[in-house]
């Protein structure tokens, strides 16, 4: 294969998860809009913004071994054009003022959350072992979705209306769908497992690695989609930011997390992924500690957050890069399925607890942070007690 092709469909996978992932995200920068039109309490709010999240975390399970089977070019086809419906049931849901209707489209708008559980497998099959930390941090930059839709959703809404704005992601999605009909191929390489799809996932579920990932991965990713989601609610309440204030510096946060994937995949292809992984839920705990204090916007709120973020991003592009190194080779879809759900569930109850534990008096998050750091210590100790540096390759590349 050469390599010019390998980059185009390695970029174009990118990209569809970077549409898909806005798409997932289209309600969380406006959910300090629709709190006050409609009106909902914090638990509310975060439950709306919730919601999407837990459909698109627990659909990755089906979705990657769905990818096992029928390949990457199938799959982000399917999936793009299955999310379309949803995003213009949301519009119209909102612009409605309907907290049950937005609810209910919010779930199936989680559809767009599964694009993940389909791009590592397609990026692992169209890369060697030893570049493969690279591959997956690549695509897991289409997690810069979120960082688009954060900036640019309450703006659209602003210069061209709520439905229109709905409208133009929807419009993304089909062109984004044409250009896989027309671009996109699967890698020579790939071999469809046509095994039944809950026996491989049976297989994969009894695999150690696929629960030592998903714990790691629910605590990082989980804590990238949480913050994605919710920040523009915490800096509304905390700062005092209006909705498109708020969405740019929570796009800040998103971006720097993107950008620091690949960095966090690269590097596990030179070091143990296991220092990476350290070293990101080492910074994870340090930031959500220093967040409690609540650090005067606007330097020194941003200095807290993009650290938390790039601790964030170097962990997620660390962790998927163990995954690609240990997974079997026949059931990577299987094992990132899951792994994947774990870190889309790390990231639903989060904005809940965020929600919950929101002292309203103090205007403070400090339990709902401090829970964040304690399980990052958790993973931390499990991580460097438990775990390896170096993984037995050849024994799961026979399994």
């Amino acid at each position: 294969m050469s390599n010019s092709t390998r980059t185009l469909n390695l970029a174009l996978a990118t990209w569809v998860s970077a549409i898909n992932f806005w798409a997932w995200n289209m309600i969380g920068p406006l959910s300090t809009t629709y709190a006050e039109a409609l009106p909902l309490s914090a638990s509310q709010a975060s439950m709306l913004v919730a919601t999407p999240i837990l459909v698109g975390s627990l659909g990755r399970i089906v979705v990657g071994a769905l990818t096992d089977r029928y390949g990457g070019r199938v799959m982000f086809i399917a999936i793009s054009l299955a999310s379309i419906l949803p995003v213009l049931a949301v519009g119209f849901a909102a612009e409605m003022d309907s907290y049950a209707l937005l609810l209910l489209f919010g779930f199936f708008l989680g559809i767009a959350g599964t694009i993940f559980a389909v791009g590592i497998p397609f990026a692992n099959s169209w890369y060697e072992a030893s570049r493969r930390g690279f591959a997956t941090g690549v695509f897991g930059m289409g997690m810069v979705g979120t960082a688009l839709s954060a900036f640019f959703t309450p703006r659209f809404v602003r210069w061209f209306g709520l439905i229109p704005t709905h409208v133009i992601i929807a419009v993304a999605l089909a062109v984004t769908a044409v250009a896989c009909i027309l671009v996109m191929r699967n890698s020579p390489s790939f071999v469809p497992n046509t095994d039944p799809v809950l026996p491989k996932l049976k297989a994969a579920a009894k695999l150690r690695v696929t629960w030592e990932m998903s714990f790691l991965y629910a605590v990082v990713f989980g804590g990238f989609v949480a913050f994605s989601n919710y920040l523009p609610t915490y800096i509304k309440n905390i700062y005092g930011f209006s909705a498109v204030d708020a969405g740019a510096r929570t796009a800040a946060f998103a971006l720097a997390a993107v950008l620091a994937r690949p960095v966090g995949g690269a590097l596990s292809d030179r070091i143990p992924p296991k220092t990476v992984v350290l070293t990101s839920l080492a910074g994870t705990a340090v930031m959500a500690v220093v967040a409690t204090f609540k650090p005067p916007a606007d330097v020194w709120s941003a200095v807290t957050f993009i650290l938390l973020a790039l601790f964030l991003g170097i962990g997620t592009g660390g962790v998927f890069a163990w995954v690609a190194r240990r997974s079997p080779a026949a059931s990577v879809g299987s094992v990132t399925g899951i792994v994947a759900a774990a870190g889309g569930l790390g990231g639903y109850f989060p904005p809940l607890i965020m929600g919950a534990t929101y002292d309203e008096a103090a205007n403070n998050y400090t339990v709902g942070l401090l829970l964040l750091a304690l399980t990052a210590l958790a993973a931390l100790a499990y991580t460097a007690l438990k775990l390896s540096a170096r993984e037995p390759e050849r024994v799961y590349d026979k399994t």
